[in-house]
């Protein structure tokens, strides 16, 4: 079984019934919760804040470990790639909304399921080409769901369902029926191309549902990685939620710098604080990736967290998290949204986790700092890249402190350096690292890139106990390295790449890139373990409570010890109960951790890595977790069409 580690890139887991009412449910979450916190599971993060948080209690830390399967569903749309149909990346978290489970698949099919049974209540299929024709392969991460807030009886599409698709449109279905909403667009069918107007290279992929914030829609969307230079430009659009008519379009980059680059998209999910009429952008990195020299002009909104006004689009706040970006560091998660208390004050607190293992944490209203961060001194590069322009400085966190240690070189693993008869410690001499933010080169093997720049957190993003004000993040520790050809060489050297690994050209850069796992001959990592934590952290004082490794590794069929951890994609969910939910990793497995201790409580075998977050929610008094095993082919060749429901015994 093909892995990470074997060369793939990491992109690139008898009880009575507690008696409780759905009222005495909704006391409990008005008391206990902050504000937008529900029982329901109903977008991408469970909540507009991101929290992934269910203040569900008859699942807790008592209890868990006698978790049971409840149902699973297997959709049928999947490929492993050797076939005619690229290999299918499930990363769907299920949507609970109007009694209903629903679940988008990445043959672009919608599907309603009862959430206490699985039976089948309506499919709708798209008839999406099943092309990979922005991504290498076939993906999705789901739907997106609306209801009006006061529905007209018996009217159509008064509870919405919408599903993207890598062709650049999107679906409006009524929720209840599964059929097109007439009133939506051309007969509940938006094309999302219409817009791409600029350097229009591939259709603007709506693989990411829509952020939906109160009649809105916020859409952005996802492109290709590494390709060109000039690229569609990154724009986030607004859009009526029962008509589909735009509302506003907001643009990261100027006008004079879309005519030289591009992207700098928002192709992950949103977050927003309906109160305050707050949407909050995590902005990607603009192309090409690994040179800037077109781009050393003022491009401020780029690999940052921008809150717009939700009614008009325009900037309340910009935070740039990376400047002048080389290195792939695009924000890649929704950042969470958070009450804290620190030093006695109550802050209405963001926290945007980072590729780079950094948490930012500032002010949501404001942007304004909760802890200091600093610009720090960065490395300038060794000369050999032409027309380059290095930032003097990146800003630092002082806290929460960096999940990894980026000011040296990793430590190399003995144990793949003696299999590999010293090919790891050749490897290490052979790459330039000066600490974090080291510019790619050139010269020998190239820069050693760590973190890597599929991400210390990938796009699951951080969780958020309000009651403990505990925040809960799953991060990788993965080594690559990344050098850069000149055209003449790129042409000579240039190799097929796998799923965002491999050589990539660049063009219309002076250079075309290669980028590869620090590996030895067998494909074992050339870095010490752990390779992958879960970590807890005290919001009202920034420090860790505990860390532990997460998951296992897996090479040639067999599992690398526990205590090495694991790889992660997707993210974690929290309880009201106590207990943390999460899949990600290698392994298969789905997991629950006790959120005091960080320690493993449950587990079971899945069909692939779960590489969605979880969903928790409340249906006929029961209280039950869903899993999507789809797997990722970057994290591993294993991928499924399982969804897999558990709950406490029936009494």
């Amino acid at each position: 079984m093909g892995s990470l580690f074997s060369g793939r890139r990491l992109a690139s887991l008898t009880l009575p019934l507690l008696a409780w009412l759905p009222a005495f449910a909704a006391a409990q979450v008005a008391s206990t919760a902050q504000p937008g916190q529900t029982a329901v599971w109903d977008s991408f993060h469970g909540q507009l804040s991101a929290q992934k948080y269910s203040p569900l209690t008859q699942i807790d830390a008592d209890n868990v470990g006698k978790l049971v399967k409840a149902w699973e569903y297997h959709t049928g749309d999947v490929s492993d790639g050797s076939g005619k149909l690229p290999a299918t990346v499930w990363s769907a978290t299920p949507i609970f909304a109007n009694d209903t489970l629903y679940i988008g698949t990445p043959f672009y099919r919608v599907i309603a399921l009862d959430p206490g049974n699985g039976h089948v209540k309506w499919i709708f299929d798209t008839h999406s080409q099943r092309k990979a024709l922005t991504q290498p392969v076939l993906k999705t991460r789901g739907v997106a769901y609306w209801q009006a807030a006061q529905p007209v009886a018996g009217q159509p599409c008064q509870k919405i369902v919408y599903m993207g698709t890598m062709d650049a449109r999107l679906f409006a279905l009524d929720a209840d029926t599964g059929k097109p909403c007439e009133q939506f667009a051309d007969h509940g069918v938006l094309d999302i191309n219409q817009w791409n107007t600029t350097h229009a290279k591939w259709p603007l992929s709506v693989l990411q549902p829509p952020t939906v914030v109160g009649d809105r829609l916020i859409l952005g969307w996802a492109g290709m990685d590494w390709v060109y230079t000039q690229e569609p430009p990154g724009t986030v659009f607004a859009l009526d939620a029962r008509t589909g008519r735009l509302e506003w379009t907001f643009q990261v980059l100027s006008e004079e710098m879309r005519k030289k680059s591009g992207t700098a998209n928002v192709w992950t999910h949103m977050s927003a604080d309906a109160e305050h009429g707050l949407v909050y952008l995590p902005v990607s990195s603009p192309s090409p990736n690994y040179w800037g020299g077109n781009r050393t002009g003022d491009v401020p909104l780029v690999t940052s967290t921008t809150a717009l006004d939700v009614n008009t689009g325009k900037v309340v706040w910009s935070r740039q998290w990376v400047h002048h970006d080389l290195w792939d560091y695009d924000i890649n998660a929704a950042p969470t949204l958070m009450d804290i208390t620190v030093d006695g004050r109550r802050i209405p607190a963001l926290m945007q986790s980072t590729k780079m293992g950094f948490l930012f944490v500032v002010n949501r209203l404001t942007g304004e700092d909760v802890w200091p961060i600093e610009e720090r001194p960065v490395p300038q590069g060794d000369g050999s890249v032409v027309g380059e322009k290095y930032a003097p400085t990146q800003p630092f966190p002082t806290r929460p402190a960096p999940l990894l240690d980026q000011s040296r070189k990793p430590e190399i693993s003995a144990l793949a350096d003696a299999v590999g008869m010293g090919q790891c410690s050749r490897l290490w001499k052979k790459l330039s690292y000066e600490g974090m933010y080291t510019p790619p080169t050139t010269r020998g093997e190239g820069t050693l890139a760590y973190p890597d720049s599929a991400g210390g957190v990938q796009w699951g993003g951080v969780a958020f106990d309000p009651v403990s004000q505990t925040a809960v993040v799953n991060v990788s520790h993965i080594v690559q390295y990344v050098k850069l050809f000149d055209r003449a060489t790129y042409a000579k050297v240039a190799k097929g790449a796998g799923n965002e690994s491999g050589f990539a050209p660049q063009e219309g850069a002076p250079y075309g890139m290669r980028l590869e796992v620090a590996l030895n001959w067998l494909g074992m990592p050339c870095w010490k373990p752990p390779y992958g934590e879960l970590v807890a952290i005290d919001m009202g004082s920034g420090q860790v409570k505990w860390r532990r490794p997460l998951g296992a590794s897996q090479q040639y069929g067999f599992f690398m010890p526990e205590s090495w951890g694991s790889p992660t994609i997707g993210g974690a969910a929290v309880t009201a109960g106590g207990v943390i939910f999460i899949g990600a990793s290698m392994d298969a497995k789905v997991r629950a951790y006790a959120l005091k201790t960080g320690k493993e409580l449950w587990s079971d075998q899945a069909q692939a890595p779960v590489v969605a977050n979880p969903a928790v929610y409340a249906y006929k008094g029961r209280e039950y977790v869903a899993f999507v095993a789809g797997g990722n082919t970057i994290l591993k060749k294993q991928v499924g069409d399982q969804l897999v429901v558990y709950t406490l015994p029936a009494p």
